[in-house]
């Protein structure tokens, strides 16, 4: 699983290690699926304070297309569970939905004659 990591924030890039240790522990059972994470970090209103650190994660899916969830917290790692834990059930749902769909249909009763 490639990941890439983008931030502008001094304190952010500091996380880099963080951030990649955590996105491969979240997701490393659905590594199959993912093969590519895009995460981004950013401080929306700058020194001011409050809840404005938002982390976004782009998911490169094989056959589902690109899965982009986002958080907004108060600091730098609830936003990025938040948002993996997103992530996490988007991407199951989305895998779910295709399974079932490419699955044939069965009828659960048999007609005798």
């Amino acid at each position: 699983m490639q990941i890439l990591f983008k931030s502008r924030h001094p304190e952010a890039a500091v996380m880099r290690e963080v951030v990649e240790r955590r996105v491969r522990f979240v997701l490393r059972r659905l590594s199959a699926l993912v093969p590519r994470v895009d995460v981004k970090l950013v401080d929306v209103n700058g020194p001011r304070g409050g809840l404005d650190k938002r982390c976004q994660i782009e998911l490169r899916t094989d056959g589902a297309g690109p899965v982009v969830v986002s958080s907004v917290a108060k600091d730098w790692r609830t936003a990025l569970d938040g948002a993996l834990a997103r992530a996490v059930r988007l991407v199951l749902r989305v895998w779910r939905r295709a399974t079932v769909a490419r699955r044939p249909r069965q009828h659960g009763f048999e007609l005798e004659s």
